[in-house]
């Protein structure tokens, strides 16, 4: 589970997040929604220990992210709203790629990276160059990628803006999947569509 516990964050003296306490378990799906500016994609990046936070506590599965930085990290799959995908890359040669950078063994890649795949809905396109994929397609390849591992806690930042409906139900589905096993947090910004996302995701079967 993730427990946060009275995190405040700071931009140039200005706090951003003051004092945030919350706790999410396993299995849960936690969405935050705001317009732009209200930090966000600040405190999905303290999560994801890309900004460290002026004072207060992070405690995935009992890892402090604080005293074991490594540890904690190795735990977490991150999807920014900005994704880099390597467009001379097929599909399946970028996650195999990916899953070695984060250090899997060998033996287990193969597995790993059709599991993906599949969740994600891109078992069709694992052959295809990146640069012919849409915009819905490629972040589902971004999703594939943060979820190679299984990680304890998903952070997925802007996941369903600019998507069409057949990717976010994939996106869906997939989050179906994973959360049986991890925590998971998702933003967004269009009020509208992460309303349809949350109806979406209650409602699948």
């Amino acid at each position: 589970m993730l427990s946060v516990s009275h995190l405040s964050f700071a931009y140039s003296g200005k706090d951003v997040i003051d004092d945030l306490t919350f706790d999410v378990a396993t299995g849960e799906i936690v969405a935050l929604w705001g317009p732009n500016g209200v930090g966000k994609t600040t405190l999905v990046k303290i999560l994801a220990g890309i900004y460290l936070p002026r004072r207060g506590r992070i405690v995935v599965d009992g890892v402090d992210s604080s005293d074991s930085p490594l540890r904690y990290r190795r735990q977490l799959g991150y999807m920014g709203d900005a994704f880099p995908l390597y467009d001379d890359m097929t599909v399946k040669e970028f996650l195999y790629h990916r899953a070695r950078l984060k250090g899997e063994k060998i033996i287990r890649i193969r597995y790993r990276v059709r599991e993906a795949c599949d969740d994600c809905n891109l078992g069709d396109l694992m052959k295809t160059s990146i640069r012919f994929l849409s915009q819905g397609q490629r972040k589902r390849v971004a999703l594939a990628d943060a979820i190679l591992l299984r990680p304890r806690l998903l952070l997925l930042d802007d996941v369903v803006a600019g998507i069409d409906e057949e990717s976010r139900n994939a996106v869906v589905a997939a989050l179906k999947t994973v959360s049986a096993t991890s925590t998971v947090v998702v933003t967004g910004h269009e009020r509208e569509c992460l309303s349809k996302f949350v109806t979406r995701f209650m409602e699948f079967e």
